[in-house]
């Protein structure tokens, strides 16, 4: 069942990094129609305003992977409701990892895949929104942008 799991968890982390891609596509496609420099010199308000919706927006594609693995959970019989399996899948994802809830012997490599997958994303993540800190910051004159 080695070979399985790696599969399987393989095109998980897959599937969630094209999630993950595609959501940063999408921010970058949103902050660049609402243009950067729209926001005036010091508009404090603009610039949290913009950066609570990427936020916000990454949440929800972490919710998007965190759901994703949860309903596989569900397809391999590992829990008997999506909200174990929900509550599972959050606590791996994000690698607090309670322990109270654990997959069968089987299939509990698994839930290593996911944690590695939830922590490279959540770096991801962060590079992320720290670059679009700086281009806020850059944009309302916070600070000057390097030559």
């Amino acid at each position: 069942m080695f070979g399985g799991q790696v599969l399987i968890g393989a095109i998980m982390i897959a599937f969630t990094v094209v999630v993950h891609t595609m959501g940063i596509i999408g921010f970058i496609t949103y902050l660049k129609f609402m243009n950067f420099r729209a926001l005036g010199h010091r508009n404090y308000v603009g610039l949290v305003c913009r950066l609570v919706l990427v936020v916000l927006g990454i949440f929800f594609v972490h919710a998007l992977e965190i759901w994703s693995w949860a309903f596989l959970y569900l397809w391999l019989e590992q829990f008997e409701s999506m909200e174990r399996a929900l509550y599972f899948s959050t606590v791996t994802f994000t690698t607090l990892g309670y322990g109270d809830i654990t997959l069968d012997e089987r299939w509990q490599l698994l839930s290593s895949f996911e944690a590695a997958n939830g922590i490279i994303l959540f770096g991801v993540s962060t590079a992320f929104v720290f670059t679009v800190i700086r281009m806020l910051l850059e944009a309302t004159s916070i600070i000057q942008p390097e030559n």
